[in-house]
């Protein structure tokens, strides 16, 4: 058994336009008492993935200790990364593909492997608009980021 704290946290990104104004959220719930905490942010001008590397990031940046984690996500890109061993082989390959091109979002891949080294963390996938409650809550709050920007210009 695990001394450490368990925490669920799902993301998700969002963006309108793929590049144009995106967002990010992330929910984190404390395992043991049920509590939860809503996090959310954007940019005015990204890419989908970029906004789903960036609330796995922020999410696990918003754990103020070590904790073991099930992070839930709905990116094939970001969970993949993880789970097929993309990072690990990007990384011996100098950040580059198998097809010898630059890896994209280098720098939030590195950002993520810093805020998720001090924590266990299980990966796993959520369909994306399938009735997931806590899903279905981050795309809320990711949508209402991107479309912020939007508003902002008219």
């Amino acid at each position: 058994m695990s001394a450490l704290t368990k925490v669920t946290i799902y993301t998700d990104g969002s963006c309108l336009g793929n590049p144009g104004p995106g967002g990010w959220a992330a929910i984190l719930v404390h395992n043991r008492t049920g509590t939860s905490k809503e996090i959310s942010g954007g940019d005015p001008h990204t890419t989908n993935n970029r906004m789903e590397i960036t609330a796995a990031i922020r999410g696990l940046l918003a754990l103020q200790r070590p904790v073991e984690v099930d992070l839930h996500t709905d990116s094939s890109y970001l969970l993949n990364a993880f789970t097929k061993g993309w990072l690990d082989s990007w990384q011996r390959r100098g950040w580059l593909k198998a097809d010898k091109r630059p890896v994209e979002n280098i720098e939030l891949w590195k950002e993520l492997l810093q805020a998720a080294a001090p924590h266990t963390i299980h990966w796993h996938h959520v369909k994306a608009h399938a009735g997931h409650s806590f899903n279905e809550r981050c795309d809320e709050l990711a949508k209402a980021q991107a479309s912020a920007f939007i508003n902002k210009s008219l």
